[in-house]
């Protein structure tokens, strides 16, 4: 697969920049697959360099298909009375719920866009139901009463509006992609789009750095595994360089202590983490 890489010509807003050098735009649709698949590769760039970068999460993909007319939600067909609240059953409810995230803090959207990722794409949940929106939003615990007047606000549908924009305006196509900036304003965007190894993306970083970044130590294996709590014993292996065997080796023995927990998925064993709580 030939590397898809191209300049673009939006510039981010440097006051999120958080005084680092670099800004990373990651173009997600919750239900690509290979938007899953880069997770593992996120998270070791942001353990390795996240000095050295801020990321902020857009949505795209198909989403920008099933939405062509957003329009309002109260306007939605397929309402279902529920405790004298109107909830809206709408294709795009996973993003809207996305956004309403978001309003709660960048972390918060974080940890729930990895949430809802891991309902679809290990527990084979429906996460375009609100009930097990609700439960996400609860598991990455956030406030939920806040949160449900949020997903059906015109705050979060404005939101996801402009995530589309970005995305229509930076030409994104492909699922995943990745626009990376650096602090001079001057200088265009580097995108690429497709899913490549953990070596292409760094040399990325490292051509908008104009220079060598210095990699971050790793922290242990449970420490990881706290904040980061169903992993494929593949994506962590490649995280900390080390075989397959190896990993799976320190996953038993948190196993043993009842710190994690095997789980069989539609697309393979994962391990989950739980404190001792099984």
């Amino acid at each position: 697969m030939a590397l898809n890489k191209q300049r673009s010509a939006h510039k981010p807003n440097t006051h999120y920049m958080d005084n680092k050098p670099m800004e990373i735009y990651l173009f997600i649709d919750p239900f690509c697959a290979e938007c899953w698949s880069l997770s593992p590769i996120i998270n070791k760039l942001q353990i390795e360099y996240g000095d050295y970068f801020t990321m902020k999460y857009v949505l795209s993909g198909n989403l920008a298909i099933w939405n062509k007319n957003l329009g309002k939600l109260g306007e939605k067909k397929n309402i279902q009375q529920n405790k004298n609240q109107q909830h809206y059953y709408t294709p795009h409810l996973a993003a809207i719920s996305i956004k309403a995230a978001e309003l709660q803090g960048k972390r918060a959207g974080i940890r729930f866009i990895r949430r809802l990722q891991e309902l679809l794409f290990v527990e084979n949940a429906d996460i375009t139901d609100i009930n097990v929106i609700q439960q996400c939003a609860k598991y990455v615990g956030i406030d939920l009463e806040e949160f449900i007047r949020d997903v059906y606000s015109h705050s979060s549908a404005k939101a996801f509006q402009c995530d589309l924009k970005i995305s229509s305006e930076m030409e994104i196509n492909e699922m995943p992609a990745m626009v990376f900036f650096n602090e001079n304003i001057e200088d265009e965007g580097l995108k690429i789009t497709g899913l490549y190894s953990y070596d292409i993306y760094v040399q990325l970083l490292t051509e908008m750095l104009e220079r060598h970044p210095k990699p971050a130590e790793k922290p242990p294996l449970e420490i990881f595994l706290s904040t980061h709590p169903i992993m494929a014993s593949k994506d962590l292996a490649m995280i900390y360089d080390v075989p397959v065997q190896q990993i799976e080796k320190q996953l038993k023995k948190l196993q043993l202590q009842q710190k994690v927990q095997k789980i069989h998925a539609k697309n393979g064993p994962f391990w989950k983490y739980t404190s001792g709580g099984l």
